[in-house]
């Protein structure tokens, strides 16, 4: 009967570890995918706004010398990411593409011009650079025309001002809850054991004495559910920086390593204030009160 209660109070004491260790792992794995969230925001943002393009036409008289020089102008400015130079025989072939052969067969001939299409750099992205930009190349008699999406450049600008206020805030609220998760599971595996702290309390053990077993234990708990928090969080850098190389997610292992240090040092302090002020709490109890 005796060996069967043990085996019971074992199994029990198990599955209240493993339930604390799986709400740490979890609570942890989504800090982890937020803060690289909140690490890579700008550099995400910054990719989408490197993609609006702002497209040059030139005129058919233009000399190859006028559009090196002119393209050549532009790749020495600060705020011009890249440029490439499109002439109408490859933009035919662009539209062939997208639209088929029969696109030129209807009209007779090329109609499409050469043209340079450019690329900003992410913080020169808004509709003053554009215009300025613009302003500048029109004065070009070789140029046409300029064209870039105005709407889309402005939408997105404020997007993502929109989108970095949210960010902060879903992290103020998750760190908030992730506290509380973890604090909760904590709490219960201490309840679980409320008799044999007040029995120790009464055989004359100190309250340090009493809290170090439950601290240090939480703690390994904490550590185990982190480490585990953080092969889950690897698996997924790798796959998001796989599928998408242009972010860059691993090019700076400093950041990613802090990252994952700060994941681990977190399961060990919310563990140890919470199983703290857990045993702290179930010190002051009255006996009486046990039961409750």
């Amino acid at each position: 009967m005796s060996a069967s209660f043990e085996k019971y109070q074992k199994r029990r004491l198990i599955s209240s570890y493993f339930s604390v260790v799986l709400s740490i792992a979890l609570v942890l794995f989504l800090l982890g995918l937020l803060g690289m969230l909140v690490l890579n925001a700008k550099k995400i943002a910054d990719n989408f706004k490197e993609q609006v393009v702002m497209t040059i036409y030139l005129n058919d008289s233009a000399k190859e010398v006028e559009i090196n020089q002119l393209q050549k102008s532009l790749s020495m400015s600060d705020a011009i990411k890249s440029t490439k130079y499109i002439t109408k025989e490859e933009a035919a072939e662009l539209m062939k593409s997208e639209f088929g052969d029969e696109f030129l067969e209807n009209v007779g001939y090329n109609p499409l011009q050469n043209s340079i299409d450019v690329n900003l750099k992410a913080d020169y992205v808004s509709e003053r650079y554009l215009d300025s930009i613009s302003g500048l190349t029109l004065n070009k008699k070789f140029v046409e025309e300029v064209r870039y999406d105005k709407d889309l450049v402005n939408l997105m600008n404020d997007n993502v001002k929109r989108i970095s206020i949210w960010i902060l805030v879903i992290s103020a609220l998750l760190s908030l809850v992730a506290f509380l998760l973890i604090n909760s599971s904590i709490r219960l595996a201490v309840y679980s054991k409320r008799f044999i702290i007040k029995t120790m309390q009464m055989v004359g053990a100190t309250k340090r004495f009493i809290r170090k077993p439950f601290i240090w234990k939480s703690i390994q708990l904490g550590m185990l559910g982190a480490f585990l928090a953080l092969i889950g969080i690897a698996i997924v850098f790798y796959y998001v920086n796989k599928t998408f190389p242009e972010i860059g997610l691993l090019n700076n292992p400093i950041l990613v390593a802090g990252l994952f240090v700060v994941v681990f040092l977190l399961g060990i302090l919310i563990t140890w204030i919470s199983t703290y002020f857990a045993t702290q709490r179930f010190l002051n109890l009255k006996t009486d009160q046990l039961y409750y």
